[in-house]
Protein backbone atom coordinates (compact mmCIF):
# COMPACT_ATOMS: atom_id res chain seq x y z
CA UNK A 1 0.00 0.00 0.00
CA UNK A 2 1.22 3.67 -0.75
CA UNK A 3 0.46 6.34 0.94
CA UNK A 4 1.77 10.42 1.02
CA UNK A 5 2.23 12.21 3.80
CA UNK A 6 1.23 15.85 2.59
CA UNK A 7 3.50 18.59 4.52
CA UNK A 8 3.00 22.30 5.15
CA UNK A 9 4.83 25.16 7.03
CA UNK A 10 4.09 24.64 10.05
CA UNK A 11 3.08 20.66 10.50
CA UNK A 12 4.30 19.22 13.29
CA UNK A 13 2.55 15.47 13.35
CA UNK A 14 3.66 14.63 9.58
CA UNK A 15 6.68 12.26 11.04
CA UNK A 16 4.41 10.95 13.19
CA UNK A 17 1.90 9.78 10.71
CA UNK A 18 4.56 8.54 8.33
CA UNK A 19 6.08 6.59 11.28
CA UNK A 20 2.75 4.88 11.90
CA UNK A 21 2.23 4.27 8.16
CA UNK A 22 5.47 2.84 7.56
CA UNK A 23 5.49 0.29 11.01
CA UNK A 24 2.02 -0.87 9.62
CA UNK A 25 3.21 -1.83 6.45
CA UNK A 26 2.78 1.19 3.98
CA UNK A 27 5.40 2.92 1.52
CA UNK A 28 5.19 5.86 2.65
CA UNK A 29 6.52 9.21 0.90
CA UNK A 30 6.43 12.96 1.80
CA UNK A 31 4.67 15.65 -0.33
CA UNK A 32 5.80 19.20 -0.01
CA UNK A 33 2.90 21.64 -0.06
CA UNK A 34 4.18 23.46 -3.60
CA UNK A 35 4.47 20.30 -5.16
CA UNK A 36 1.48 19.99 -7.98
CA UNK A 37 1.35 15.90 -8.20
CA UNK A 38 1.06 13.70 -5.11
CA UNK A 39 1.72 10.53 -7.59
CA UNK A 40 0.33 7.14 -7.84
CA UNK A 41 -0.74 6.47 -4.10
CA UNK A 42 -3.49 4.78 -2.07
CA UNK A 43 -3.98 7.51 0.74
CA UNK A 44 -3.55 10.49 1.28
CA UNK A 45 -2.63 11.30 4.36
CA UNK A 46 -2.88 15.34 5.68
CA UNK A 47 -1.36 15.90 8.87
CA UNK A 48 -1.84 17.78 12.37
CA UNK A 49 -0.24 20.74 13.39
CA UNK A 50 -0.71 24.78 12.47
CA UNK A 51 -0.50 24.85 8.83
CA UNK A 52 0.40 28.04 8.03
CA UNK A 53 0.71 29.40 11.85
CA UNK A 54 -3.59 28.94 11.62
CA UNK A 55 -3.51 32.40 10.33
CA UNK A 56 -6.70 33.85 8.39
CA UNK A 57 -8.72 30.28 9.83
CA UNK A 58 -7.17 26.84 10.44
CA UNK A 59 -6.62 25.33 7.32
CA UNK A 60 -7.54 27.48 5.51
CA UNK A 61 -4.40 28.87 3.63
CA UNK A 62 -3.20 25.02 2.93
CA UNK A 63 -6.70 24.16 1.34
CA UNK A 64 -5.55 26.85 -1.12
CA UNK A 65 -1.64 25.03 -1.48
CA UNK A 66 -1.10 23.30 -5.11
CA UNK A 67 -0.77 20.20 -3.15
CA UNK A 68 -4.77 20.16 -1.90
CA UNK A 69 -5.50 20.63 -5.67
CA UNK A 70 -3.47 17.35 -6.38
CA UNK A 71 -5.46 15.83 -3.44
CA UNK A 72 -9.13 16.91 -4.16
CA UNK A 73 -8.17 15.27 -7.67
CA UNK A 74 -6.87 12.25 -5.66
CA UNK A 75 -10.21 11.65 -4.21
CA UNK A 76 -12.20 12.42 -6.84
CA UNK A 77 -10.95 9.46 -8.60
CA UNK A 78 -11.79 7.21 -5.83
CA UNK A 79 -8.47 7.57 -3.64
CA UNK A 80 -8.59 7.50 0.23
CA UNK A 81 -7.43 9.78 2.34
CA UNK A 82 -6.64 10.83 6.49
CA UNK A 83 -6.91 14.12 8.03
CA UNK A 84 -5.82 14.10 11.40
CA UNK A 85 -6.41 17.05 13.69
CA UNK A 86 -5.36 20.33 11.36
CA UNK A 87 -5.71 17.84 8.81
CA UNK A 88 -9.20 17.89 9.61
CA UNK A 89 -9.37 21.25 9.70
CA UNK A 90 -7.64 21.49 5.92
CA UNK A 91 -10.96 18.32 4.89
CA UNK A 92 -13.08 21.00 5.51
CA UNK A 93 -12.01 23.92 4.23
CA UNK A 94 -11.41 21.67 0.79
CA UNK A 95 -14.78 21.00 0.96
CA UNK A 96 -13.84 17.24 0.41
CA UNK A 97 -15.88 16.70 4.13
CA UNK A 98 -18.58 19.04 5.24
CA UNK A 99 -18.76 21.55 8.10
CA UNK A 100 -16.16 23.12 9.84
CA UNK A 101 -14.09 23.43 13.14
CA UNK A 102 -14.58 26.29 15.56
CA UNK A 103 -12.77 27.46 18.48
CA UNK A 104 -13.33 24.93 21.15
CA UNK A 105 -16.27 26.00 23.52
CA UNK A 106 -14.16 26.89 26.60
CA UNK A 107 -11.56 28.92 24.50
CA UNK A 108 -8.85 27.04 25.64
CA UNK A 109 -6.00 25.00 24.08
CA UNK A 110 -7.24 21.54 24.99
CA UNK A 111 -4.20 18.48 25.28
CA UNK A 112 -5.18 15.28 26.96
CA UNK A 113 -6.12 11.53 26.13
CA UNK A 114 -9.99 11.67 26.03
CA UNK A 115 -12.38 8.37 25.66
CA UNK A 116 -14.04 8.01 22.09
CA UNK A 117 -16.41 5.74 20.91
CA UNK A 118 -15.98 3.98 17.73
CA UNK A 119 -19.52 4.62 16.12
CA UNK A 120 -19.24 2.98 12.76
CA UNK A 121 -17.07 0.19 11.81
CA UNK A 122 -18.05 0.11 8.44
CA UNK A 123 -14.95 1.89 6.96
CA UNK A 124 -11.39 1.01 6.05
CA UNK A 125 -10.41 3.14 8.76
CA UNK A 126 -12.23 1.81 12.04
CA UNK A 127 -12.64 -1.74 11.24
CA UNK A 128 -10.05 -2.86 13.25
CA UNK A 129 -11.67 -1.65 16.28
CA UNK A 130 -15.31 -3.08 15.81
CA UNK A 131 -18.27 -0.51 16.80
CA UNK A 132 -19.04 0.92 19.94
CA UNK A 133 -15.29 0.02 21.25
CA UNK A 134 -14.06 2.59 23.37
CA UNK A 135 -10.67 4.00 23.14
CA UNK A 136 -8.15 6.55 24.44
CA UNK A 137 -6.50 9.22 22.13
CA UNK A 138 -5.05 11.87 22.48
CA UNK A 139 -6.60 15.27 21.49
CA UNK A 140 -4.50 18.38 21.17
CA UNK A 141 -5.92 21.59 19.42
CA UNK A 142 -7.69 24.74 19.96
CA UNK A 143 -10.18 24.56 16.98
CA UNK A 144 -12.09 21.16 17.34
CA UNK A 145 -15.71 21.87 18.16
CA UNK A 146 -17.18 20.55 15.38
CA UNK A 147 -20.39 22.48 13.46
CA UNK A 148 -22.62 21.86 11.17
CA UNK A 149 -26.51 22.61 9.87
CA UNK A 150 -28.80 20.54 11.24
CA UNK A 151 -29.40 19.06 7.48
CA UNK A 152 -26.05 17.87 7.56
CA UNK A 153 -25.71 16.24 10.92
CA UNK A 154 -28.87 14.79 10.07
CA UNK A 155 -27.13 13.04 7.11
CA UNK A 156 -24.41 12.18 8.65
CA UNK A 157 -26.16 10.29 11.43
CA UNK A 158 -28.42 8.62 8.93
CA UNK A 159 -25.81 7.65 6.26
CA UNK A 160 -23.55 6.26 9.35
CA UNK A 161 -21.05 8.60 8.27
CA UNK A 162 -19.80 9.27 12.10
CA UNK A 163 -16.62 8.05 12.75
CA UNK A 164 -15.61 8.55 16.04
CA UNK A 165 -17.39 10.59 19.31
CA UNK A 166 -16.33 11.95 22.25
CA UNK A 167 -17.10 10.04 25.58
CA UNK A 168 -16.93 13.39 27.27
CA UNK A 169 -17.65 16.33 25.04
CA UNK A 170 -14.85 18.89 26.30
CA UNK A 171 -14.87 21.05 23.07
CA UNK A 172 -18.33 21.77 22.32
CA UNK A 173 -18.50 19.88 19.08
CA UNK A 174 -22.40 19.22 17.79
CA UNK A 175 -23.49 15.35 18.48
CA UNK A 176 -19.88 14.91 20.05
CA UNK A 177 -18.29 14.35 16.32
CA UNK A 178 -14.56 13.65 16.99
CA UNK A 179 -14.27 12.22 13.50
CA UNK A 180 -16.40 12.11 9.99
CA UNK A 181 -16.53 10.14 7.11
CA UNK A 182 -17.15 11.21 3.40
CA UNK A 183 -20.24 9.86 1.32
CA UNK A 184 -18.24 7.04 -0.58
CA UNK A 185 -16.57 6.44 2.96
CA UNK A 186 -13.05 6.85 1.69
CA UNK A 187 -12.17 9.90 3.41
CA UNK A 188 -11.83 10.21 7.11
CA UNK A 189 -11.38 13.51 9.64
CA UNK A 190 -10.78 13.44 12.91
CA UNK A 191 -9.79 15.64 15.65
CA UNK A 192 -8.01 13.14 18.28
CA UNK A 193 -4.18 11.77 17.17
CA UNK A 194 -4.10 8.59 16.25
CA UNK A 195 -0.31 8.55 14.76
CA UNK A 196 0.40 9.71 18.65
CA UNK A 197 -0.83 6.04 20.19
CA UNK A 198 1.17 3.47 18.30
CA UNK A 199 3.30 2.79 20.40
CA UNK A 200 3.68 1.37 24.11
CA UNK A 201 7.00 3.05 24.92
CA UNK A 202 5.09 6.13 24.07
CA UNK A 203 2.10 5.27 27.00
CA UNK A 204 -0.37 3.76 24.19
CA UNK A 205 -0.46 1.86 21.46
CA UNK A 206 -4.54 2.17 21.01
CA UNK A 207 -4.14 4.24 17.60
CA UNK A 208 -2.51 1.12 16.02
CA UNK A 209 -5.52 0.02 14.39
CA UNK A 210 -6.43 2.49 12.42
CA UNK A 211 -3.40 2.08 10.80
CA UNK A 212 -2.85 -1.44 10.60
CA UNK A 213 -6.75 -2.04 9.30
CA UNK A 214 -6.38 0.72 6.56
CA UNK A 215 -3.27 -0.91 5.12
CA UNK A 216 -4.38 -4.33 5.21
CA UNK A 217 -7.77 -3.15 3.51
CA UNK A 218 -5.72 -1.15 1.19
CA UNK A 219 -2.95 -3.62 0.36
CA UNK A 220 -5.78 -6.53 -0.09
CA UNK A 221 -7.99 -3.92 -2.81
Amino acid sequence: MKAAVLVFPGSNCDRDMAVALREAGADVRMVWHKDAEIGDVDLVAVPGGFSFGDYLRCGAIAANSPVCAALKAHVERGGYALGVCNGFQVLCETGLLPGALMRNAGLTFVCKSTPLRVVTADCVFTEGYGADTVVSLPVAHHDGNYFADAQTLAQLRDEDRIAFAYGANFNGSQNDIAGILSQNRRVLGMMPHPERAVDPATGSDAGRAVFTGLVRQLADA
